[in-house]
């Protein structure tokens, strides 16, 4: 079918995700840093990309491809917005239930000869897995994020008051957890206003995939927001 369809100049795109988050068709993507059309079906050729991008890459052009199929879109965003709804799991395990932690900052410790403030918790809200946590949870707004892998906690001795105190945590592996982080993390800074990223990851090569879910979330959701990335080693040094 010959049409009216966007084209991507790969070698003008600098990579910013803008036109990503204009796309309400999710036709286009971040691939190896780069936007590309994922799906010519999805287009729809009106082109709401091509005023947010700021080196001019997106362009019309008419061709022979793929008819726009509204269905398949109307579908696919009916799967998004069902995807920053309240997530109810069918187990009904007490454990996935989104509540805030109201602690005392310094508590009596149960151990004897280490200082209470050491060993009081700085977790402010439940649940802390990605694949758990609400997208639209209350903790969510105005708060600063802390991602982090989840052996990091065990390696780095005073995580808590190092990372977590005055954080919203969220933790996973991305390694045995399956799927990608992105869609969930796009979703969770998209929706919320977060005021700033950490991002707190072993040294061990596999800890990369949640570094590079947390890159692709920032781009997707299109803010600004001010981030930083903190590499644990397996003996428990920071380093970096």
């Amino acid at each position: 079918m010959l049409r009216q369809i966007i084209n991507i100049n790969e070698d003008e795109c600098n990579g910013c995700g803008l036109c990503v988050s204009a796309c309400h068709e999710g036709a286009i993507g971040l691939v190896d840093g780069k936007a590309k059309l994922l799906r010519d079906d999805y287009c729809d050729g009106l082109g709401n990309c091509l005023p947010v991008c700021p080196t001019g890459a997106i362009t019309f052009e008419e061709r022979d491809t793929l008819e726009y199929d509204e269905a398949a879109v109307a579908a696919k965003i009916k799967d998004a917005e069902d995807l920053v709804q309240p997530e109810t799991l069918a187990c009904g395990c007490p454990g996935t239930h989104s509540k805030v932690l109201k602690h005392d900052n310094v508590q009596k410790s149960d151990f004897q000869n280490i200082p209470a403030q050491s060993a009081s918790t700085q977790l402010n809200q439940w649940p802390v897995q990605i694949k758990l946590v609400p997208t639209n949870a209350p903790y969510f707004q105005n708060a600063d994020l802390l991602i982090a892998a989840d052996c990091s906690a065990y390696a780095y001795g005073d995580f808590h008051n190092k990372y977590m105190k005055n954080k919203i945590t969220i933790i996973g592996c991305p390694k045995l957890d399956e799927g990608d982080y992105s869609e969930k993390l796009t979703a969770i800074l998209s929706i919320n206003e977060i005021k700033s990223v950490t991002v707190v990851r072993m040294e061990v090569p596999c800890c990369g995939g949640i570094v590079s879910a947390v890159k692709t979330a920032l781009l997707n959701s299109g803010k600004l927001i001010p981030w930083q990335i903190v590499t644990i080693s397996t003996d428990g040094e920071i380093l970096s």
